[in-house]
């Protein structure tokens, strides 16, 4: 048995000096945390001990500490757990009365007490009916008395906690989650349960219960602190309440924080949130990790059965299908994982794209994947390159898929990495009540708000990166929407917007409360109201954007903050500065003269009566006016005006799994010495990537898109059997698409806009439709801006002129529902 420090030690052996040596030692300052927790421990061991030992027990008795007190863990006003365990030879009224004898004692003092008397048998039988007396015996430890029989029963425990895993470990989890439920989430909530709310003292119990069934292990990096600073924040709770509380109430937490030595109750609270956060991602990353072991253990005897017993030999395992996402990501087993190929240390852009891919499909990364890539990827330059951005706002515009991997990537330290101004508000807890979540996360749960609106607007990266941004500023002392202007403008130009996309999220950011409290708080009909609002917002684009902004920001922020009052309020303030803006608008823009790249291969495709292919496989420099280069390499088509070019062209590059990133398709009309007049010929300047693997050959895509122009090359009928052959996994639900006329868009067409979820052949089915309306497109302008692409379409009809406004209606509506 240890002793505990002579300055702690009970002279007296009885109740009087227990109670003293307990009161010196929860007094001294100087003594806290896990020191202080086990000297208590070590104390009442020896308390008990002696009162054991004073009242003659018979043999084959042992008192046994479990639960916190069996780890040796005793906050001031923790209960004590014991249990009075005899092999069931001595007289049961000699148990009996040595019970009494140690129960009564503990009472006399006032402390809480969680007592039982049982035989080992019965410890098992209780424990087989108990999941939570279950889980307290896997911390059993003895205090006095026969060894033999606590040993016997703690190998008897973890032998049974092993064998009955698979049943045991699923109704745990229920059980966790019935609890999650019920007590909300630890790093969320202003007044906490420090023990039973989500990621709390609980989970951390749990997840050594899953550890010592070997079935699965949690990620142990900040574990033990995490939970060390919970127990350290309970001590404190205990000690300026006086009560055994788990709550961490409003009125408590400055002299929490004072006892524990902090600044004040926002960085007790930053502290909790932080520990709960690992707890969390954790519990999250084991219970994953369970239920893929017993998936597969579950699966094996039926794919035995269906080999007939042929498993390729003893002890093999069937392979792990590894199913491509993007360059250097796979799918493998429910989890996004990297490639064998990849190579982080090469590939700074990699842990956005595994990132984006995972959402997208709406699986976890792995933690394996997170790690490796937080240890080898290398930094991304600045600004980011094309990619990298693009990948950002697939990865925000993924919707609710977002929010895990986002944490994945926050648990290992790649957002603040990534984004350094993150780090301010990471954990920071928001004291209005009307606020569900802490301020990072109400940051992304806008982006994951936002996600949904964004087909109402012309640029959904702007959107959602200003969502990600719209409350940066509250790291920062003063206004934050000013404060955050600032920090916007930086972040938006570190991950390589250009100047004009800067100040658009710059200004939504500096203003994303102005619509909300000028529709609710001013006079819609005084004309200077509605001018001060257009003075601030500039532009329409920038209006709609902060339109959906306004929406997405009181939704993440709780029930409260929006309604159909405030959404109506909001939208006829839009209306209006809308009208205002509208009024100052200026000349329609002259097309832009085709390059001399693009009329060289015109001319050459006049000439030959065929396709001309030019495949750049390095972007050019971006312009001297600071526009950032699209992502991928530059595609050059031109051939002759005929009908089906655009869903032949887009078909091909779709079955050779190109993604377009941006397009467009122009009629290009040519004066030539080949013919007889000018000779008009279409050409498609379009910046391609590869999904996976390396580019394709421009011979091959020639040789395909002849085919496809002749009609020997079925591209619908080709594509439809990949698509069975490999079903694309559904991952997130995209919002639908939304397909507008825009109104006195061109003098010359009618123009389209079509906004939807990018995806493999979109572009193709676009134009199939386009075709079957018997419609003819005078140019076409494509970007893919994240996961949405945003497609401005110039049609007439055949005869070259606009369609009428009925007409033009009924094609929206049409190309809607063949998207849809």
């Amino acid at each position: 048995m240890t002793s505990v420090d002579t300055s702690t030690r009970a002279e007296d052996p009885g109740p009087s000096g227990y109670a003293a040596a307990r009161l010196r030692l929860l007094t001294e300052k100087e003594q806290s945390g896990p020191p202080r927790r086990a000297a208590l421990a070590r104390l009442t061991d020896d308390w008990l001990t002696g009162l054991f030992a004073a009242a003659r027990p018979p043999r084959g008795v042992a008192l046994v500490a479990v639960g916190g007190y069996g780890r040796g863990e005793l906050s001031p006003r923790s209960d004590l757990d014991l249990l009075l365990l005899h092999d069931g030879t001595a007289d049961p009224g000699a148990v009996a009365t040595l019970a009494d004898r140690i129960w009564y004692p503990v009472w006399d003092l006032g402390l809480a007490l969680d007592h039982s008397v049982r035989t080992p048998a019965e410890a098992l039988k209780t424990a087989g009916e108990d999941l939570k007396v279950q889980l307290g015996l896997l911390d059993a430890r003895p205090v006095a008395g026969d060894l033999g029989v606590v040993a016997g029963l703690r190998t008897a425990v973890l032998a049974d906690w092993r064998n009955q895993a698979p049943k045991k470990l699923p109704e745990l989890d229920a059980l966790c989650r019935e609890r999650a439920e019920r007590m909300g989430e630890l790093r969320f909530l202003l007044e906490p349960d420090l023990k039973e709310a989500r990621g709390g003292l609980r989970d951390a119990q749990v997840l050594r219960a899953v550890a010592a069934s070997w079935l699965a292990d949690a990620p142990r990096e900040g574990l033990d602190g995490a939970r060390r600073r919970l127990l350290d924040a309970r001590d404190a709770l205990h000690l300026a309440t006086g009560r055994a509380t788990d709550r961490l109430a409003l009125q408590e937490q400055d002299a929490v924080a004072e006892e524990l030595g902090l600044l004040d109750a926002d960085t007790l609270l930053r502290e909790v949130y932080e520990a709960a956060r690992v707890i969390s991602y954790a519990t999250d990353v084991t219970w994953r990790e369970v239920n893929r072991v017993l998936k597969a253990r579950s699966a094996r005897p039926r794919l035995r059965g269906l080999l007939g017993g042929r498993t390729g030999g003893r002890g093999a395992k069937p392979p792990i299908a590894r199913t491509p996402l993007a360059e250097g990501v796979v799918e493998m087993d429910g989890e996004v994982v990297l490639a064998l190929s990849a190579k982080p240390d090469r590939d700074p852009v990699l842990p956005l794209r595994a990132a984006a891919a995972a959402a997208q499909s709406g699986l976890p990364l792995s933690l394996h994947a997170v790690r490796r890539l937080a240890a080898d990827a290398k930094p991304l330059p600045v600004p980011w390159p094309a990619e990298a951005r693009e990948e950002l706002v697939t990865l925000l515009g993924a919707g609710e898929s977002t929010v895990p991997v986002w944490e994945a990537l926050e648990a290992e330290g790649l957002i603040t990495r990534l984004l350094p101004d993150w780090e301010r508000v990471r954990c920071r807890p928001q004291r209005n009540p009307v606020h569900t979540w802490t301020v990072d996360r109400h940051l992304v749960e806008t982006a994951v708000r936002a996600s949904s609106l964004t087909r109402r607007v012309g640029r959904p990266d702007l959107l959602l990166v200003a969502a990600l941004l719209h409350d940066i500023g509250k790291g920062w002392p003063g206004d934050h929407s000013v404060a955050g202007e600032t920090i916007a403008r930086d972040v938006a130009a570190r991950i390589g917007f250009d100047r004009a996309d800067v100040a658009v999220v710059a200004t939504v950011v500096r203003h994303h409360l102005l619509l909300v409290e000028t529709a609710t708080r001013r006079d819609l009909d005084d004309p200077a109201t509605v001018r001060s609002v257009a003075t601030a917002v500039g532009t329409q684009g920038a209006l709609e954007l902060l339109h959906a902004l306004t929406e997405a920001d009181a939704l993440a922020t709780g029930p409260a903050a929006w309604s159909t009052w405030r959404a109506s309020l909001v939208a006829d303030l839009v209306k209006r500065v809308g009208a205002v803006l509208a009024g100052e608008a200026g000349a329609e823009p002259e097309p832009a003269a085709p390059s001399a790249e693009q009329e060289r291969l015109a001319i050459e495709a006049l000439r030959t009566g065929e396709p001309v292919l030019a495949l750049r496989t390095q972007p050019e420099a971006a312009p001297e006016d600071g526009t950032p280069e699209p992502v991928g390499v530059e595609l050059l088509i031109a051939l002759p005006d005929q009908p089906g070019v655009l869903p032949a062209a887009a078909g091909v590059l779709a079955l050779h799994r190109l993604t377009v990133r941006a397009a467009d398709l122009r009629a290009v009309e040519l004066p030539t010495e080949l013919g007889e007049g000018p000779g008009a010929v279409l050409v498609l300047n379009w910046r391609v990537a590869a999904a996976y693997g390396s580019l394709p050959q421009a011979a091959r895509l020639r040789a395909d898109l002849v085919r496809a122009l002749d009609g020997s090359l079925d591209i619908p009928a080709r594509l439809a059997e990949r698509d069975a052959a490999y079903p694309r996994r559904r991952g997130v639900t995209a919002p639908p698409p939304r397909v507008t006329v825009a109104p006195a868009g061109s003098r010359l067409a009618t123009v389209i806009e079509v906004r939807a979820q990018d995806a493999p052949g979109l572009l193709h089915r676009i134009g199939r439709a386009l075709e079957g309306a018997d419609v003819r497109v005078r140019s076409a302008h494509v970007s893919t801006l994240g996961a949405n692409a945003v497609d401005t379409l110039y049609v007439t009809r055949p005869d070259g002129s606009l369609l009428p406004a009925e007409e033009a209606a009924d094609l929206a509506q049409a190309l809607e529902a063949a998207l849809g």
